[in-house]
């Protein structure tokens, strides 16, 4: 794993990435700052925004934190490096499925191919588009990281059906429920993310629909990291959103912790079969 950014390359390695994202369609500063500033008080390792020149160069001007851009479209991320944005992502892909328009996979290479063009000096991200079969997707990560492409990052289904309690005499969802629907929203990007971890050396973000209950199934699932918008953005009090941050910050750490002390012991009890 190598990473322009040595700072974020050893948070990779580490796997303990927190990304958060303002809203990749939103351009109102004034809720933009207040998530950075949460985002700030929480030392998440990035923020994720909107691929707007005159928004990177305020957020530069402000804080401290590394600032990625998203956008479909390689002149809009060469414009944001230009104005300071310190890694780029290939991605925002909702915009066009909104209009009905989905991207094959030789689409997504040819333009990481020109956005490494314009940009070959600073990390790039590539979304996966949940939609590719998982041959499809296997063979892009692949085709990306040979190229140079620094981190990939899967989505789920921009579209979540809403889960129908069988039980229609209870209005109320029960915790079964509850923890059924923060899984449900983002298994197309937990899945994604097992089969890609195992396919490629470089780190891969599981995003779409993130929350502190799907993060540390992130991470068991081979995420080096996550990525925390929607769970954020509905959140309009800055104590409250620092507060979840934090939360799930935990929720990766506990689940890290808990598999080197599996690991450890596994490597230790293979080490004591062979000694005997």
């Amino acid at each position: 794993m190598n990473l322009f950014n040595a700072e974020l390359c050893q948070h990779f390695k580490s796997k303990q990435v927190i990304k958060v994202i303002t809203g990749l369609d939103n351009s109102d500063i004034d809720k933009i700052l207040k998530i950075v500033k949460a985002a700030e008080l929480s030392k998440v390792n990035y923020i994720d925004t909107i691929a707007n020149p005159s928004i990177v160069s305020i957020l530069k001007s402000i804080s401290s934190l590394p600032i990625c851009v998203s956008s479909i479209n390689p002149i809009d991320l060469y414009n944001c490096v230009i104005a300071g944005a310190d890694l780029v992502e290939l991605g925002n892909f909702d915009s066009l499925y909104k209009r009905n328009i989905y991207l094959n996979s030789s689409d997504i290479f040819n333009l990481a191919k020109e956005t490494l063009e314009l940009v070959n000096n600073i990390d790039i991200c590539v979304t996966i588009p949940y939609y590719l079969n998982w041959q499809e997707q296997i063979i892009l990560a692949q085709k990306l990281e040979n190229i140079g492409i620094s981190i990939l990052q899967t989505e789920g289904s921009p579209i979540s059906k809403p889960y129908r309690n069988y039980n229609i005499i209870t209005p109320k969802p029960n915790n079964y429920d509850n923890v059924f629907c923060s899984f449900n929203s983002s298994c197309l990007s937990l899945s994604s993310t097992y089969i890609l971890s195992n396919h490629v050396k470089i780190p891969v973000i599981t995003s779409s629909k993130i929350n502190c209950l799907s993060s540390s199934m992130a991470m068991l699932y081979g995420a080096s990291g996550i990525g925390i918008g929607s769970a954020i953005s509905q959140i309009n009090d800055l104590n409250n959103m620092y507060s979840y941050i934090e939360e799930l910050r935990q929720s990766l750490y506990l689940i890290n912790h808990q598999s080197s002390i599996i690991k450890n012991k596994a490597q230790n009890n293979l080490g004591s079969s062979i000694m005997i």
